[in-house]
């Protein structure tokens, strides 16, 4: 997605397969079928999917390949590569690490600043008001907590990994 200033980072061919990581998601061509031409993209977003389970398996003696394992979203992903290529994609493990870090931390924080609007809330119902227009009162707070979650929103919730390529994958 070009037009989004999306950026190819690392790119894998298998066989039958293929992984393209971006700054924002996973792109999977799956090419399953040995029969068919045909073949299903899949794109799995850093911002809704989590990298979790992350494994980089080294090569044997007599096995020529080193596999990254990975979980994003539900989808388990287990990609060889041969050795030789054993320290690309170390960076690239590197760098799924510290998405997948950063995403938690995240999800922490965006919780921490509803829980935060929550007692916030809660408190500010406690108090007295002379006045008698609830409706404006009303209408102010919503405003007031709208333009809280969303900030909260744009400032944990990542799209753009293109800062982690850059340091990992590109350095």
């Amino acid at each position: 997605m070009h037009e989004d200033n999306e950026r190819i980072y690392f790119l894998i061919k298998s066989k039958s397969d293929e992984y393209c990581f971006t700054n924002n998601a996973l792109i999977h061509l799956d090419g399953t079928s040995a029969t068919s031409k045909k073949r299903m993209l899949h794109r799995y977003s850093y911002a809704t999917n989590r990298i979790a389970d992350l494994k980089l398996e080294t090569a044997g003696t007599v096995d020529l390949d080193i596999e990254i394992k990975f979980k994003i979203g539900s989808e388990p992903f287990s990609i060889d590569i041969h050795k030789k290529h054993i320290e690309e994609v170390k960076d690239l493990y590197k760098a799924l690490i510290k998405i997948s870090e950063l995403a938690h931390d995240n999800e922490i924080s965006l919780r921490y600043a509803k829980e935060s609007l929550d007692i916030a809330s809660t408190t500010l119902g406690r108090v007295n008001s002379s006045e008698n227009n609830l409706v404006v009162q009303f209408k102010m707070l919503n405003q007031a907590a709208f333009q809280w979650l969303e900030d909260s929103k744009k400032q944990y919730n990542v799209k753009d990994y293109g800062f982690v390529f850059e340091k990992y994958i590109n350095n």
